[in-house]
């Protein structure tokens, strides 16, 4: 078993929240893995998806959160702004330039065509971190259903997404638990 990676420092945070912010626009979640699991260390698989189904849970986008919950982690206040402020340095910057060159050229049919491909490239990645999510120690018949009730709910049957978590989260921390309980009576 490898050694935890040293707790980065806030300049550390924020220059790797700030690589995470320009690796993509609007779909970073694959890149946020890459970097704090994959190449850094900073976190176990297993955390990363902890901190992720956290910050799901809480208002506002999830990456923001995640950078914020890892920030404090390791720095307190100091490392939620340092991760924060990596993370949208980029975006903000780039978001201005496009709002500005859309303001003039987004009348032109060129543009939604690359609005589309952006799209489709952004879904692709949420769909690719998700099963890479799924790793083998995940791989459970009954957390599979889980996955294909909610998928099937929001994508097909359109319900909102929190009368549907309302539902399924308890329903499944309850037969988890179940199950555990089972299995630790004589």
């Amino acid at each position: 078993m490898t050694e935890p990676a040293p707790a980065p420092t806030p300049r550390e945070l924020f220059l790797g929240f700030l690589s995470i912010g320009a690796s993509g626009f609007g779909g970073v979640l694959p890149f946020a893995r890459r970097m704090l699991v994959e190449r850094k260390g900073w976190l176990t698989p297993a955390e990363f998806t902890e901190v992720l189904s956290l910050c799901q849970f809480l208002p506002g986008p999830n990456i923001c959160n995640v950078s914020v919950c890892i920030g404090r982690r390791f720095h307190g206040l100091r490392g939620s702004l340092a991760a924060f402020g990596g993370l949208m340095l980029v975006p903000f910057c780039v978001v201005v330039a496009l709002g500005l060159l859309y303001a003039r050229y987004g009348h032109r049919p060129e543009v939604d065509a690359a609005f589309d491909g952006v799209a489709a490239a952004a879904a692709g990645l949420v769909v690719a971190t998700g099963l890479k999510m799924l790793d083998k120690d995940r791989r459970d018949a009954l957390a599979l259903v889980f996955v294909v009730a909610t998928f099937v709910g929001i994508a097909i049957f359109r319900w909102p997404l929190l009368i549907l978590l309302l539902v399924v989260a308890p329903l499944s921390v309850l037969i988890v638990w179940f199950r555990r309980f089972r299995k630790a009576a004589p």
